[in-house]
């Protein structure tokens, strides 16, 4: 099976050529989308061995997810990868991530920072993400461990029957109610996540609520 790695990225000359580096190897082909970089991240990125897609402007990293993923289809994907470009993800995963749809237990894996790997959340991730963990349980009726991972595998099959229509700091959930909502067979895998900068704090996690309101109501 064709395994296609898509990482999205914005400014992450520091990081992208370890990034792939380590991924390269466990996969068919590693797309690198940067979204409106100022930096050498594009070019770092196609030097190191990535197909590399560059968004003039600043889209958001749904927006990027989706480009990456619309060239994997194109490419012939079997599998395609969601991985994040900041070193934050342990590549050496990709196998326990992409095993169960290779084995055909499942058309979707989600990688779950709780669900026994060890993985130190910061003080505001961690606070931030149980509440909008249950959250999105309630308003939208499924079942996760970690609703904002960025760190997923799908087959070909799932990933021509949706689109990613939020293309900032939602899409993790969307992408999750989405196919929470649909016939696929879903897995939740462990994964280990070592946290170089803390990014998101508790206001982000108040715009990511307000765009899956907003979201639900223009349905």
């Amino acid at each position: 099976m064709k395994t296609i790695v898509v990482i999205p990225g914005l400014n992450e000359e520091k990081h992208i050529a370890d990034v792939i580096s380590k991924v390269k190897p466990l996969v068919d082909v590693v797309i690198m989308v940067d979204d409106g970089s100022k930096d050498k991240t594009a070019l770092i990125a196609a030097e190191a061995g990535a197909i590399v897609r560059k968004h003039p402007v600043n889209l958001g990293q749904g927006a990027s997810l989706q480009t990456g993923s619309d060239l994997a289809l194109s490419l012939g994907a079997d599998i395609i990868v969601h991985f994040d470009a900041d070193n934050q993800f342990a590549a050496e995963e990709i196998p326990e991530v992409i095993a169960p749809i290779i084995k055909g237990g499942a058309d979707i894996v989600f990688g779950s920072r709780f669900l026994g790997k060890k993985s130190e959340l910061p003080f505001t991730k961690k606070y931030l993400i149980f509440p909008l963990g249950r959250f999105v349980n309630r308003l939208f009726g499924v079942k996760t461990s970690d609703p904002q991972s960025g760190f997923r595998a799908y087959t070909r099959e799932v990933a021509q029957s949706f689109r990613i229509d939020n293309n900032r700091m939602a899409h993790c959930t969307e992408i999750l109610v989405k196919l929470s909502n649909s016939r696929w067979r879903i897995k939740e895998v462990p994964i280990t996540v070592t946290y170089h900068e803390y990014g998101q704090k508790f206001s982000g996690g108040i715009r990511i609520i307000k765009d899956l309101i907003i979201q639900q109501i223009n349905k």
